[in-house]
């Protein structure tokens, strides 16, 4: 068994890297010799960088020109703390060199190579490739046993213990822009690049073989391949990759990780007489060891000895790893089917990366930023805006249809958020009826959801924001009805009033920039928001089956101990037992739920290919709702489960609300309706704005809050003066959405898998034709009758269920009942005390809890107060919660 010790240097390339987005981590590890046979089984080891506050220093084992770089001597500092180098930006590569071919003794500063061909100091005299540099040669003439095994090294104790010395070192990525060497680099080596492609070797030693073999055998002689194996690895029973290169990111509220999808190796070989790359893509993915757990690509680069400096294997490993560092391109080299595809992207993308590079300083400001740069003007918000996203807007449209899967994701997207609106629109749609005494219908709503959600995603600033009628809309417009009553006030004079005071106030919130107070909105606000919408999709799919069993299953006549499944006959009046209805009301409802999330999570699963996974989980939600519809209607058509709602559709119901009844104390009695209900606008559509443009999605083009508030207030305007259904922002749709479009990538982190976006494709086309399919479905609402309510339901437990995926007050509420060992390895279970983290939960569990109260409670009135508890979020965290716990735990729990 070896042990390692690591050490860490912080050397001079830290400083002034930070504006090139990249940082490169150099580690190096002299592994000590030991005599033994080297496994082909084992893996490398990438190791993670550890650095010291007060001594970023090399230890003392070594003095200048003996392989200790810098020469720095001295005592070791028990005193210094340690800490991981989480500053890395947001993008880096990580140089590892584990394992440089010099050992370094505690007690001895002699040293000597274990490895083939490389210089013993038993004698300097003999040459590089002198056969006798092969046999094992010990500094001490003495042994080392352990456990009868007899070791001939000097630097293992009889125990079998020995060091690793490592470093990591910052490198930036190359500059395609402005160094040369880049472009002839990939103009020399693109055509001229080894690649192996869907290779199905797994283990690190057969891999490393097959691309050295492909490289060397016409070229180069044994000798080369013996020596550039021997290169590549240290040579004791670690058997790591010597010297790596590797990517890193930003993890969300600090740290960074590692981009485990690929790995650069790379080594000077003395005998080779010119530099050699080779690009292998592996059929399945291989695991290296804890930073390399789920390797696609494995890229070799082998340079002479005697090489120009701006030539050698670091640069020239600088220049692939830079572009492998590139999300998006790997994405796209996966899919490639042959070898002159593969060469075409990679040519592609240096094109891409040498204006994407040359225009680095001109950055797209989202509105916070902007805020800060200029004053407070009226207007200067929405102009803003428009400066910002205008420009974008032909390729709303083009970023649908081009590109890898864009047609299939489009697709895809358009089908799931058909449904994804179709259904609540219906369902929110009989509750609207019933709260309303059918004032406002399913038809209504339907029209709502088709024109508003067609205008917004035509003109809207941020095209991927769903519309909708939602649960918080239905209980305020129960509200208004429940007033009207208690005043015998007109119904739908008082709504129109209500919407367009509504209106007024989005116009001034939008005219005055006040969509800048969410620069203040923390992760923990909307994540509270969006758990409390998950609820209410849950409590609104409970209480609908609850009824069910209650006018089905738990009747009196199902009471009865005596043939309970058969009509009770009392009198003259039958009433039949009809338990069979809740029970297919029961299966139908969590069928639906099983299915759209089984498929939801079929990416997760090792079944099929992985492009016929994705297949199936991008239609999760249409396949779940359309199998589960078919099963109720014909394979249970027996029983009567009803219609959804009445399918006939009514007639004149464009004509304009008529004011003249309304007095002016209910004009100004509608104003604090109005009021309220602009709050809950504000928040809601700022809320969906703020996890849209979340830094983790990488969107590129932009915000747009101010604009889009305008775009919502117009929006609910022109529905008011037809009295039909308002709509605003939906959460989870809006997030979901953003999902839907999406490539991602997933790695794994100790034994943990989790997905990053790689790329999101900004497109209006799917809220574009999901709007005109749900204006389509009107012609055959007869037909939308028979979809089974249970299904309606169904669908929200899955729209709540799979909004969780990504929540992190979500994940940390599971860790309050998950055991220790088994936490995941976040960032912020690394940088906040356990109490600490939990306590945070603990207090915005409380405010969950408050808006539940508030939100489901029974007394119509006290709804009315539910935006503002909403607003109330914020302050809360700014103001109270960082004198209970510490910005720096804040900072790392609470951000994006």
């Amino acid at each position: 068994m070896t042990k390692s010790v690591k050490w860490s240097l912080k050397t001079e390339m830290d400083k002034g890297k930070e504006d090139a987005g990249i940082k490169l981590t150099d580690i190096q590890t002299d592994g000590l010799p030991s005599e033994g046979p080297e496994s082909p089984h084992t893996h490398a080891n990438p190791m993670f960088s550890m650095e010291t506050e007060a001594d970023a220093t090399l230890p003392p084992y070594g003095s200048p020109g003996k392989g200790v770089p810098n020469g720095h001597n001295g005592d070791i500092q028990d005193d210094s703390p340690i800490r991981s180098s989480s500053n890395h930006s947001e993008r880096g590569v990580v140089f590892t060199t584990p394992g440089t071919g010099e050992s370094v003794d505690v007690h001895d500063t002699r040293k000597r190579h274990k490895s083939d061909g490389a210089h013993p100091n038993a004698s300097s005299s003999k040459t590089l490739l002198d056969p006798s540099n092969l046999r094992k040669t010990s500094v001490y003439e003495s042994k080392s046993t352990i456990s009868g095994v007899k070791f001939d090294d000097s630097f293992i104790d009889e125990s079998g213990t020995t060091l690793i010395y490592s470093k990591h070192e910052k490198v930036p990525l190359k500059d395609f822009s402005n160094e040369v060497r880049a472009h002839m680099d990939i103009k020399r080596f693109l055509n001229n690049t080894v690649l192996l492609l869907d290779l199905t070797e797994v283990s690190l030693d057969g891999i490393i073989d097959e691309i050295l073999h492909k490289l060397l055998d016409a070229s180069e002689s044994k000798v080369s391949f013996d020596q550039a194996r021997s290169a590549l690895f240290t040579h004791d029973n670690v058997h790591q990759l010597s010297r790596t290169l590797q990517g890193t990111s930003i993890s969300e509220g600090g740290g960074f990780d590692y981009d485990q999808s690929w790995v650069c190796v790379i080594a000077s070989v003395p005998s080779i007489s010119t530099r050699h790359v080779g690009i292998a893509r592996l059929k399945h993915p291989a695991n290296f060891g804890p930073s390399s757990q789920e390797v696609y690509f494995v890229i070799v680069i082998l340079t002479p000895t005697k090489e120009k400096g701006t030539k050698n294997d670091l640069e020239t490993g600088r220049t692939f790893a830079t572009i492998f560092s590139d999300t998006e391109l790997r994405t796209k080299l996966l899919d490639c089917r042959s070898q002159e595809e593969f060469q075409s992207v990679l040519g592609d993308i240096t094109k891409v990366m040498v204006q994407r590079m040359s225009h680095a300083d001109e950055k797209v400001l989202n509105f916070e930023q902007e805020e800060e740069e200029r004053c407070c003007s009226v207007f200067s918000g929405l102009i803003g805006d428009l400066k910002r996203r205008l420009p974008h807007y032909i390729s709303d449209f083009k970023d649908g249809v081009i590109g890898p899967k864009s047609i299939q994701k489009t697709l895809s997207t358009t089908l799931f958020l058909y449904f994804a609106c179709l259904m609540p629109s219906i369902a929110f749609g009989v509750l609207n009826s019933e709260n309303t005494k059918e004032a406002l219908t399913v038809e209504k709503v339907l029209y709502s959801q088709a024109l508003g959600g067609l205008m917004f995603a035509l003109v809207g600033g941020t095209p991927q924001i769903v519309l909708l009628t939602t649960a918080p809309l239905a209980l305020y417009t129960k509200i208004i009805y429940s007033i009207c009553g208690d005043f015998d006030l007109n119904f739908r004079a008082m709504y129109c009033c209500v919407g367009l005071w509504n209106a007024f106030f989005l116009f001034l919130y939008s005219f005055f920039d006040l969509s800048r107070v969410m620069k203040w909105s923390t992760r923990s606000s909307e994540e509270i928001f969006a758990l409390f919408i998950s609820i209410a999709f849950t409590i609104d799919a409970i209480k609908n089956t609850v009824h069910n069993f209650d006018i089905n299953y738990h009747t009196e006549a199902c009471a009865s101990d005596y043939n309970a499944t058969v009509a009770n006959i009392s009198g003259n009046v039958t009433v039949a037992c009809e338990r069979d209805i809740s029970l297919l009301y029961l299966l139908l409802l969590l069928g639906t739920l099983w299915l759209g999330v089984f498929l939801f999570n079929f990416n997760k699963t090792p079944y099929l290919n992985p492009g016929k996974r994705e297949l199936l989980a991008d239609y999760a939600l249409p396949v779940s709702v359309i199998c589960m519809s078919l099963i109720g209607v014909f394979a249970f058509k027996d029983v009567n489960i009803g219609k959804s709602f009445g399918g006939d559709r009514g007639e004149s119901i464009f004509s304009f609300v008529d004011f003249s009844s309304l007095s002016v104390g209910a004009v100004f009695g509608a104003m604090g309706l109005g009021f309220c209900l602009s709050l809950l606008f504000f928040m809601d559509q700022n809320i969906s704005a703020a996890l849209v443009n979340a830094p983790q999605n990488k969107m590129k083009k932009g915000s747009a809050y101010h604009w889009d508030l305008l775009v919502i207030g117009i929006i609910n305007g022109l529905l008011s003066l037809v009295a039909f259904p308002w709509v605003h922002a939906a959460l989870p749709h809006s997030p979901l959405h953003v999902r839907a479009l999406a490539d991602v990538e997933e790695r794994v982190d100790q034994g943990h898998i989790y997905s990053i976006i790689v790329k999101v494709r900004e497109t209006r086309l799917t809220g574009i034709f999901s709007s005109i399919m749900i204006g389509l479905s009107l012609l055959f609402m007869s037909v939308l009758a028979y979809i089974p309510t249970p299904v309606l339901y169904g669908l929200f437990l899955y729209i709540a269920v799979t909004a969780l995926d990504g929540n992190q007050m979500f994940e940390r509420v599971l860790l309050l009942i998950t055991e220790q060992s088994a936490y995941p390895p976040n960032h912020y279970i690394r940088r906040v005390p356990q109490r600490m983290m939990h306590f945070f939960t603990l207090l915005q569990l409380v405010q969950l809890l408050v808006l539940c109260g508030f939100g489901f409670a029974p007394y119509p009135y006290l709804k009315m107060f539910f935006p503002v508890l909403i607003f109330l979020l914020i302050p809360l965290r700014q103001k109270v919660i960082p004198k209970i716990i510490q910005q720096k735990y804040l900072r790392a729990m609470d951000s994006h």
